[in-house]
């Protein structure tokens, strides 16, 4: 068989030339066999006929497998001739021929120079778009940061408003009075909280 992969022409059919060429001797080698017990089966018939043959059917068999080696051996030379001629001249692409999905190489060849050319240009296109995807990472990471900044804010502000709603309230014109009363408040209810607990003491003390 050949070792020629032939990979193009397996491209074509879609089977290489060499596994066609192998089913074809099975085929045959097979068809061989049969052939040669259907032989003997009518060899055996024919003497089961004739009265006082000397010819025993283990010789037949014998025979039949004697003439079988021989004709196998023809088989395989005649059949790598057959081989030769299907591989060279029936199952082979021509070295100038293009399959339909190939012809774009007629109109867009390239030289090796400029194979590696366009192959360095494919590679810094690759780098570009890891650098860019790294960069949009970056942003996204970034703008979700925005996001809670700005939801913290909205917090802060309406923390203020609600200051100075209990401001009005209490009698402050803006903000500013209104966080200086809070202030003022808080430091007496500190007081009271320490005054309390040193009463709670000295009565424990008691």
């Amino acid at each position: 068989m050949s070792v020629d992969p032939m990979t193009y022409e397996a491209q074509f059919f879609g089977f290489t030339p060499q596994t066609c060429m192998l089913r074809i001797y099975i085929a045959f080698q097979d068809y061989l066999f049969e052939v040669m017990q259907a032989v003997e089966q009518v060899i055996l018939k024919k003497l089961d006929g004739i009265r006082d043959c000397a010819i025993s059917p283990v010789q037949i068999r014998k025979c039949t497998e004697k003439f079988l080696c021989f004709m196998k051996e023809r088989f395989d030379n005649l059949f790598g001739k057959m081989e030769q001629l299907f591989l060279q001249l029936i199952l082979r692409i021509p070295p100038n021929v293009l399959l339909p999905e190939d012809k774009s190489q007629e109109t867009h060849s390239y030289s090796e120079e400029e194979f590696h050319l366009l192959q360095k240009e494919i590679e810094q296109l690759q780098e570009k778009y890891k650098t860019e995807l790294c960069t949009k990472q970056v942003l996204l990471a970034e703008l979700e940061e925005q996001k809670t900044i700005q939801t913290k804010l909205k917090q802060i502000l309406s923390l203020f408003d609600e200051l100075e709603n209990v401001g009005r309230d209490h009698g402050a014109s803006d903000f500013r009075e209104g966080l200086v009363f809070l202030i003022q408040n808080s430091r007496k209810l500190h007081n009271i909280i320490e005054n309390v607990e040193k009463e709670g003491k000295r009565l424990k003390i008691s």
